[in-house]
């Protein structure tokens, strides 16, 4: 399954947040724990926000990961579909609907 993380940074939490980022190894960057994977991540460093995509079967996984960043920022995670599992889902809803 795929969760979209987005999130929003305060002003206060700025400075803070940029220096957790950047002490970390590329390595722990890259580590969302066992049974998570980072999918992408994308930020807007001007408006301080940003998306993620991870994949995992386990949502605890993915909230354990999540929660390390939650006192330094807003955050939303939400599954979500690819392209191809959607396309799936739209041709049932039109079969479910079509008389």
């Amino acid at each position: 399954m795929k969760f979209m993380a987005t999130w929003s940074i305060p002003q206060d939490k700025w400075l803070p947040v940029l220096k957790k980022w950047v002490s970390m190894s590329p390595q722990e960057r890259t580590n969302a724990g066992e049974d998570v994977r980072i999918v992408g991540r994308w930020f807007d460093i001007a408006a301080r926000t940003g998306v993620g995509i991870f994949e995992s079967s386990d949502l605890a996984a993915v909230s354990r990961y999540i929660a390390q960043w939650n006192s330094y920022m807003e955050i939303d995670l939400v599954p979500v579909l690819d392209e191809e599992e959607v396309t799936a889902v739209a041709q049932q809803i039109v079969a479910d609907n079509t008389a």
